[in-house]
């Protein structure tokens, strides 16, 4: 068995990569929050602390529902993530250390809590509570000099088996493509955002995409199993997570579950492992304090308790992704992508000046930062950041009307108004320094990648059809009238 002297390089690792995760969430939170569920965003943040009690789903938002304090939170937490990232408890004398890195992880935690909580649709994504929850094992990790409690480092891979294994779980129960192999003949096509890589990748024989996917089923079934396993195997199981996460992120968008899985395969190291292949060597670390032990035990035998559930349903032919089972996200059950979707549907959002509606009325469209509207348009690197409107429109647009999609009317309604943090959200505002829109619609096409041989004649990346009406030509008075708590004034 381990003990935690071999793991104070291990923790200071990992501690760095999940403070520079922090740190980008926070950042995704300044930037976004408030156009997306702030006082007057697409699903104003009263929805929220008028839906759910604070128990239900606590955040500090609950008391103070304002957009100054989203604003404070939002980039307090990007200052303590800073410190986090520069290791500032290892900087005190080693009696606060382990205190200082406690209080900082823990407000970094709660932080996250509300924006998670009160985020509602736009952030309900398992990397969230992924965040929290790996976020909550590291309050009790320590610094400075001790050496780190080898339960957290345990529990910590337990975080990393539940998301791998349960993904693969659901991918064998959710999607024939899975079973025969098939599934990244679309996967890169059909994601919800690609990246530079993505088209290349769809091009790529079947057969290497067979072989793709059985490589999948391995990863996700096979390897979490060695996490816990003696070194140097438990390393060999990190490091085939890590080739296997950094594949994902070279050929897609997946906000950052690609690098907290990353992270979240650190503690399979160890520092004799570290040390032999990286040039980094380890202090020799004093004995984890008592108090410290005495919480690791409290901590996981409510980890215990609480992974009840989780691995019922991660074991049940039901089995549901991304669900967490207490409010404070402490245990949660994972898995990406049970089923691939075969066509990819996607939103374009058009404006016009027109007062009235004519066949001869010119629309422009607007443009996205992550989607791919324009057909000539390379697709973006976006990921690890998190475009969360653009990944709500993915899902969005396939259904053939917002009717599950509250938001929606309220988004078109705002770009009507021209608001300055809902356009902000955006690439491109067509009507930048002219007058507002006095009408927009969606229309819903059918986009797939183009061939290498059209891709060489006419440059672009996409090819797309119209399909139908999402929303018809509507004007300001027209979304007053029909979305959802909308104010007239």
């Amino acid at each position: 068995m381990f003990h935690g002297e071999e793991f104070w390089l291990v923790r200071l690792l990992f501690q760095r990569g999940l403070a520079l995760l922090y740190l980008l969430a926070f950042l995704v939170a300044a930037f976004q929050f408030r156009p997306l569920a702030g006082e007057d965003g697409l699903l104003p943040i009263e929805w929220y602390a008028e839906g759910a009690s604070f128990r239900e789903r606590p955040s500090l938002f609950y008391f103070v529902p304002t957009d100054r304090a989203i604003g404070f939170a939002a980039w307090s937490g990007v200052g303590l993530a800073a410190l986090a990232l520069l290791a500032v408890p290892y900087w005190v004398p080693d009696s606060y250390a382990t205190p200082a890195s406690m209080a900082l992880w823990t407000a970094m935690w709660l932080l996250y809590l509300s924006f998670v909580n009160a985020g509602q649709t736009f952030y309900g994504y398992g990397w969230e509570s992924m965040l929290l929850e790996t976020g909550f094992l590291a309050i009790f990790l320590g610094a400075g000099s001790v050496a780190p409690p080898f339960l957290i480092i345990l529990l910590l891979q337990w975080v990393l088996f539940r998301n791998m294994f349960g993904a693969g779980l659901i991918k064998l129960r959710g999607d024939d493509c899975w079973r025969d192999l098939s599934c990244m003949d679309s996967h890169y096509e059909t994601q919800p955002i690609p990246n530079p890589v993505s088209w290349f990748a769809h091009h790529l024989s079947k057969r290497v995409h067979r072989v793709e996917t059985f490589g999948n089923h391995v990863v996700e079934l096979a390897v979490p199993f060695l996490y816990f396993a003696p070194q140097p195997a438990s390393a060999l199981a990190g490091l085939a997570t890590i080739g296997f996460q950094g594949w994902l992120m070279a050929t897609g968008n997946f906000a950052w579950l690609n690098a907290i899985t990353i992270v979240l395969a650190i503690p399979t190291f160890s520092d004799g492992v570290l040390a032999a292949v990286l040039p980094l060597s380890a202090p020799a670390a004093a004995a984890t304090p008592l108090y410290l032990q005495a919480l690791a035990v409290v901590v996981a035998l409510v980890v215990v308790a609480m992974s009840i559930r989780p691995v019922e349903n991660m074991l049940s032919e039901s089995q549901t992704m991304n669900t967490a089972f207490d409010p404070l996200h402490l245990v949660n059950t994972y898995g990406a992508f049970g089923s691939i979707t075969q066509t990819r549907y996607e939103i374009v959002i058009e404006g016009t000046t027109d007062e009235e509606i004519t066949d001869d009325t010119v629309w422009r469209e607007y443009r996205f930062k992550g989607k791919p509207t324009d057909p000539e348009r390379r697709p973006p690197q976006i990921a690890p950041y998190h475009l969360r409107l653009d990944w709500q429109l993915w899902f969005a647009a396939m259904a053939p009307t917002p009717r599950r999609h509250p938001w929606f009317l309220r988004f078109l309604g705002k770009l009507l108004e021209g608001d300055a943090e809902t356009l902000s959200l955006l690439a491109e505002d067509p009507f930048a320094g002219s007058e507002r829109p006095a009408h927009v619609r969606a229309v819903r096409y059918r986009y797939r990648y183009t061939t290498p041989e059209e891709r060489a004649e006419t440059g672009r990346w996409w090819h797309r059809e119209r399909v139908s009406s999402y929303v018809h030509p509507v004007s300001l008075t027209d979304v007053r009238r029909r979305a959802p708590g909308w104010s007239a004034d």
